[in-house]
């Protein structure tokens, strides 16, 4: 294959089974994640690289790629006088912060090994990984963290040190440095290739016990630079990241290396509490988000339109540009009627949407994990929006499977960056190869050849479908998979996808694995609760316990379970919901870090709810609703009225059989008297007898009319 060009593939009828592109940008050994920051300051040595908000006045700070680079060296000048060398594992325990950035390329500058862990871990997590990986020193991200590690240092001799980064942690490391010359660090630096291990990172855990993902330079550094060719516009020139997801994730790490490789400015702060108003401040140019995040920003702006006037104009909206994005997509023109629809929907919806997004803003990417395809084209139909989507997994250093800048299939997670490859094996799985897929499991080498194919390709355990051009779809989870009892195959991906675009549903978890039928278990969002419940003239206060078993709450969720019921067959339909009345959280396990849900947690902590109130109810002490108080009398009514029913036709039965016999031993008895009287009496006497045999009988009519 000379060569790509975008979009050409050989023509296919069916689907394909395996898709590669080749490399654009080959890496070589020098292509080191360091390499990125210092050919950044050698071309644009005075530009703004880095941005954060002073903990005092919340004003936005920068430092130039001089000063971003020239801080770096002073702290790996300081591992280095620490006993730091290559190889040496280094602990970062710490929210996403400036200080988190420099930490990152200092190590990597002298090929010390960063080992993040996600800022809510428990001790007891960090404890673990501290116990697994033996760092030599630990930076904290506050005191809460400084003191966690100081703890877990007591009983860890070989962490020789822990410093925070709200203590001048990195200006205590740089004054161990002071002995430490320019040609000692450049040694150093030199010594290493694209092909050393950059970093262990330890997966969130959904599918579960976290596991150490080793990953190189080079595993990086290829996604990094090959990104550049295929969404240049977005990931190279001149742009405005704001990075609010955790540094601990291999996401929110490649795309510090992609702002800073290219044209970028990086605004860290700690987290998305204050994620609109940090937006409107600091202007970025792209967002990068998982689905909650977009579904909250559709559902305020929802919840902002009202049922009224204002709410019908919104929801014609989101039709319109749903319709518009697909058109466009599919290169259809748009009438002269749509243009107009368009222009009216953008002074409206559009110009709110786009004025909580910030006036640079031109790109949002979505990953980590599946979202609804229109609430997709939704964003995607807004003039000067492009909504990306891409796929990649802790072990393929993030995204490989990405939605292209001049070929973008908006529902799609997109095709293989360059020099990547993604295939369908055994059950139509998933499975990757490039050179950014990992070197292995941290000490855990049998479960390293489990994840690989005999080929070298890694397994996902996805499902999908790939289409002609390349462009791939995740159909579900392979070990999410649901059997019912009836033996019908089910991915509850899908029907959640759909279910949790309701405003005040958090999550969605389908079950029914070997049940006669499928449910669901719904945890709600209880900040668009309480503006759900204003809206709606109800008691916005209202705990989630109160909401699980209030009809209008019920109600609606139960309008999205229909939305996603109309989209299947009724044996995969959701039949039973149950609303929980708390909510999924990393304490109890049900949720990661990266806010996955944890489905064999969930199942195991919700195990009485599932059997007792979805599979075998039982009476319960809670007040019935209204409309389950209207079901239940009418049932006993109908149930009461069958019993009586029951008890008269009994009756009638009875003495329908009396009859019979009465009627039967009238006829034996006249029979008898008609034979003693036969040669004796005369034809008068015999009319006299006829007349007194009818006596006796029973009124027949009387006796039939009952038994009808």
């Amino acid at each position: 294959m000379d060569g790509v060009v975008i979009g050409q593939v050989a023509p296919i009828v069916e689907h394909m089974r395996e898709h590669v592109e080749e490399p654009r940008y080959v890496t070589t050994d020098e292509d080191t994640v360091f390499s990125l920051l210092v050919k950044r300051a050698a071309r644009t040595p005075d530009d703004t690289i880095a941005e954060w908000q002073d903990d005092d006045t919340h004003q936005w700070r920068g430092a130039t790629a001089t000063e971003m680079l020239s801080r770096v060296r002073e702290v790996a000048k300081g591992l280095l006088g620490l006993g730091v060398k290559a190889g040496s594992m280094v602990l970062i325990y710490s929210p996403t912060c400036y200080e988190w950035g420099v930490a990152d390329f200092a190590c990597a500058a002298i090929g010390a090994v960063v080992v993040p862990v996600y800022e809510t871990d428990s001790a007891k997590q960090t404890a673990g990984i501290v116990e697994e990986v033996d760092p030599v020193i630990a930076f904290a991200g506050g005191f809460q963290h400084a003191q966690t590690l100081e703890q877990i240092r007591a009983a860890h001799p070989g962490l020789k040190y822990v410093f925070n980064f709200k203590a001048d942690g990195l200006d205590a490391v740089a004054d161990f440095g002071q002995n430490v010359s320019d040609e000692i660090l450049d040694a150093a630096i030199a010594r290493i290739k694209a092909d050393d291990l950059l970093t262990v990172v330890y997966t969130s855990g959904s599918t579960g016990k976290p596991k150490g993902a080793m990953l190189s330079n080079r595993n990086y550094t290829h996604i990094v630079l090959n990104g550049y060719e295929i969404l240049r516009g977005m990931l190279y020139d001149d742009n405005r990241l704001l990075l609010f997801l955790p540094l601990a994730h291999c996401f929110a790490r490649y795309i510090q290396y992609v702002c800073i490789g290219g044209c970028g400015v990086v605004g860290y702060i700690p987290d998305a509490k204050h994620l609109l108003a940090d937006i409107r401040s600091f202007k970025p140019t792209y967002l990068l988000g998982v689905p909650r995040v977009f579904e909250k920003v559709y559902n305020a702006a929802s919840q902002k339109a009202g049922a009224g006037v204002q709410g019908h104009i919104f929801a014609l909206s989101v039709k319109h540009f749903v319709k518009w994005s697909k058109d466009e997509q599919s290169g259809h023109g748009h009438s002269f009627i749509d243009r107009m629809a368009h222009s009216f929907f953008m002074a409206t919806v559009g110009k709110s949407i786009r004025s909580a997004l910030g006036p640079n803003l031109k790109w949002l990417a979505c990953g980590g994990a599946p979202l609804n395809v229109d609430l997709a084209h939704f964003f995607n139909g807004m003039d000067d929006i492009t909504f990306i989507q891409g796929y990649g997994m802790t072990e393929t250093a993030a995204p490989m499977l990405v939605n292209w800048e001049d070929d973008n299939e908006v529902g799609s997670v997109g095709k293989p960056g360059p020099g990547m490859g993604v295939r369908l094996g055994e059950d139509d799985e998933i499975e990757l190869t490039g050179p950014n897929v990992f070197l292995g499991y941290y000490k855990q080498p049998e479960l390293t050849a489990q994840a690989m194919t005999a080929d070298g390709w890694i397994k996902t355990g996805d499902l999908g479908r790939i289409e002609d051009r390349g462009f791939t779809y995740i159909t579900g989870r392979k070990k999410d998979i649901i059997i019912t009892a009836g033996g019908k195959n089910i991915s509850p991906a899908p029907m959640e996808d759909v279910i949790d675009t309701c405003p005040i549903v958090a999550h969605a978890v389908v079950v029914g694995d070997g049940k006669p039928f499928v449910s669901a278990l719904i945890e709600l969002d209880p900040e668009m609760l309480h503006s759900w419940l204003e809206g709606q003239g109800l008691d916005p206060d209202m705990s989630l316990a109160e909401a699980s078993g209030n009809d209008a709450v019920r109600a609606f969720v139960q309008q999205y379970i229909d939305q996603a019921n109309a989209n299947v067959s009724r044996a995969e339909s959701v039949r039973k919901f149950a609303i929980l009345d708390e909510e999924f959280n990393q304490e109890h396990g049900t949720l990661t870090p990266s806010m996955k849900v944890v489905r064999p947690k969930v199942l195991q902590r919700y195990t009485a709810i599932i059997e007792e109130d979805l599979y075998a109810p039982k009476p319960s002490n809670k007040p019935l609703p209204t409309t389950a108080k209207i079901i239940d009398s009418t049932v006993a009514t109908v149930k009461k009225s069958s019993e009586q029913v029951k008890q008269a036709s009994e009756q009638v039965k009875q003495a329908s059989e009396q009859m019979k016999a009465s009627v039967s031993d009238s006829i034996a008895s006249v029979s008898e008297k008609i034979k003693k009287t036969k040669n004796e009496a005369d034809e008068a006497e015999e009319v006299e007898s006829a007349e007194a045999t009818a006596d006796e009988l029973p009124d027949q009519s009387a006796g039939e009319n009952n038994e009808e």
